[in-house]
C-alpha cells in the first residue's frame, strides 16, 4: 500500500487541465496528463433485453458504435481517443459477454491505429453486481467469482484501464442520506467504504498487474452522484449533497494507495481532490454529459481533468447521426478549443480554466467545492490524517467550515431551508467520535442487519 500522507499539487498556478504530476500511458503511447486533454466516449445499448436470443443484435450495436466514433475520430483529427465500455449487469454475471464485447471494441481500435494512426485506448469498466444480493456478501459468493472472472476476461480481451463504480457501504449510506444523518454517513463512508476499497482495489491490481493492464480507479458515483441528483430533485438540500462529495474523497484515495494510477473514472466528481493529493489524472464529465443526466456543475467539472467524457449515451438516432457519434463529436471540439488554449501558453490555459470555473462556483455549493482553491485548500487538511476513518471526519468537518464561511460572504445562493440544514450539520459534527471504533461501537446497534453483513467489512458484532 502506498501511503499518500502530502499534496502532489500546491499551488493554484499549477493545478489545471490536461496536465498533472503523474502522467500515464498507453501501450500505444497515449500520454495522458501529459498536456492534452483527450475525448473519452461512453455508449450503452438502447431498450433491449439482454439474453442469448438477442446477443447477436447485442454486438452489432457495439459494432456500429466503435466503427462510427472511430471513423468519425479520424475525420474530426482527434489527436486521440479513450473508449469506455461500461458492462451492463447480465455482461458482468456472464463475463464471457463483458469480454466478448471488449474484444470487438479493441479489434477496431486497433484497425483503426493501422489503417489511420488513430490512437486509441480502450477502459473496460465491470459493474459492481455485489449488491444483486442483499444483504450483499462483499468478500465471497458466486457474484463476487464472477466480478473477478470478469476483471481477468476483460483484461485478456485487450483493456488497457480497468476501473469500477463499487458499492461498498452503499446499503447504510443510502437510508442515512436521505435521513440527513452524518454520523451514519460517516461510519458508511470512512468505515465499510474504505474498508471494501482496500480489499477490491488489492484484488484489481493484482489482476491487472498480471495482464499488464492499468488499474485505473474507482467512483463515488453511488455516494456522491446519488446525492447530487437527489439533490437535483430536491429529495436532500444542495448542501448535503456537497458536504458528501468532499467526503467521498478518502474512500476513492484507498484505490490509489491500494496501487490505482489513473486516469480516474469520469463519474467520480471528487477527481479533482485525488489529482491534487496523488498527482494521478483525471477524467471529468459536465456539460457534455447531460445526454446520461442533469447536473450543476457542468464547466467547472472540465477545469481540471485529463479527460472529457461524455459520461454514456443510448445509441439511438438522432437528426445529426447515432448519439454516441454525436457525442464522440460534442467531446472532440470541446477538448479542441482546451488544447488550443493550452498551445497559447500557462496564462491563457489558466484565464480558459478560471473562465470555467467562475461560471458555476457562484451558483451552487456543489460547484463551489469543485473550485481549485477550494480543492486545494480542504485536501491539505484531509491528508493531515493518518487513517481513512480520520480523513472522512476531516473532510466533513473542514468542508462543513468552508461552507458556512463562504455563505456567510454570499458566495453562492442560500435559502434559508438551505440555512437550516447547514447549521443541522455542523452541530451533528460534534458529535463525530475521534476513534473508529468508538464510531463503531456507537452505531452498531441501529445497523438492520437485514440489509448489512458487518462481518463482510471486516467487523465484528
Amino acid at each position: 500500500m502506498t501511503k499518500y500522507t502530502g499534496m502532489q499539487v500546491n499551488t493554484v498556478e499549477d493545478f489545471t487541465y490536461g496536465k498533472c504530476v503523474k502522467p500515464v500511458t498507453t501501450k500505444r503511447g497515449l500520454v495522458i496528463g501529459g498536456g492534452t486533454v483527450y475525448p473519452e466516449l461512453n455508449f450503452t445499448l438502447p431498450a433491449i433485453n439482454i439474453e442469448d436470443s438477442t446477443w447477436p443484435q447485442i454486438k452489432g450495436h457495439y459494432q456500429q458504435m466503435i466503427t462510427e466514433a472511430c471513423q468519425r475520430a479520424v475525420e474530426l483529427y482527434a489527436p486521440g481517443l479513450v473508449v469506455e465500455f461500461e458492462t451492463l449487469p447480465p455482461m458482468t454475471i456472464k463475463p464471457e459477454w463483458g469480454a466478448e464485447i471488449t474484444g470487438i471494441l479493441r479489434q477496431t481500435l486497433d484497425t483503426y491505429y493501422d489503417k489511420h494512426g488513430l490512437l486509441g485506448a480502450l477502459r473496460i469498466t465491470p459493474n459492481d453486481i455485489r449488491e444483486h444480493e442483499r444483504p450483499p456478501y462483499m468478500r465471497q459468493g458466486h457474484l463476487w467469482e464472477n466480478m473477478l472472472s470478469s476483471f481477468h476476461q476483460c483484461c485478456e480481451k485487450g483493456a488497457d484501464f480497468i476501473s469500477i463504480e463499487s458499492t461498498g457501504g452503499k446499503e447504510v449510506n443510502d437510508d442515512a442520506m436521505i435521513m440527513g444523518d452524518l454520523k451514519m454517513v460517516t461510519f458508511a463512508l470512512g468505515v465499510m467504504a474504505c474498508r471494501d476499497m482496500k480489499f477490491l482495489w488489492e484484488h484489481i491490481v493484482s489482476i491487472c498487474n498480471q495482464h499488464g493492464v492499468i488499474p485505473a480507479g474507482d467512483s463515488a458515483c453511488g455516494f456522491g452522484n446519488t446525492a447530487m441528483v437527489l439533490a437535483d430533485k430536491r429529495f436532500i438540500p444542495k448542501i448535503w449533497s456537497a458536504i458528501i462529495r468532499v467526503m467521498t474523497v478518502p474512500r476513492t484515495l484507498v484505490g490509489y494507495e491500494a496501487g490505482a494510477i489513473g486516469p480516474s473514472k469520469d463519474c467520480a466528481y471528487e477527481g479533482p481532490y485525488i489529482k491534487a493529493i496523488t498527482g494521478c489524472p483525471i477524467s471529468m464529465e459536465g456539460r457534455d454529459a447531460a445526454c446520461a443526466h442533469l447536473s450543476p456543475v457542468g464547466n467547472i467539472s472540465q477545469a481540471l481533468a485529463d479527460l472529457w467524457s461524455n459520461e454514456s449515451v443510448q445509441n439511438v438516432k438522432l437528426l445529426g447521426a447515432m448519439a454516441p457519434t454525436v457525442s464522440l463529436e460534442q467531446l472532440v471540439f470541446t477538448t479542441r478549443f482546451m488544447n488550443t488554449a493550452s498551445s497559447k501558453g500557462k496564462a491563457v490555459n489558466n484565464q480558459l480554466r478560471d473562465i470555467m470555473v467562475d461560471s458555476d462556483c457562484s451558483y451552487d455549493p456543489q460547484a463551489y467545492v469543485l473550485r481549485p482553491d477550494v480543492v486545494l485548500k480542504l485536501s491539505k487538511e484531509i491528508i493531515k490524517e493518518p487513517t481513512p476513518y480520520l480523513q472522512t471526519r476531516k473532510a466533513a468537518l473542514v468542508v462543513l467550515q468552508e461552507l458556512r464561511d463562504a455563505a456567510a460572504k454570499n458566495l453562492f445562493p442560500m435559502s434559508k431551508m438551505e440555512q437550516i440544514w447547514l447549521d443541522k450539520l455542523s452541530k451533528q459534527s460534534d458529535q463525530l467520535p475521534e476513534d473508529e471504533n468508538e464510531m463503531i461501537a456507537d452505531v452498531i446497534d441501529d445497523i438492520d442487519r437485514d440489509k448489512v453483513r458487518l462481518e463482510e467489512y471486516g467487523i465484528k458484532g
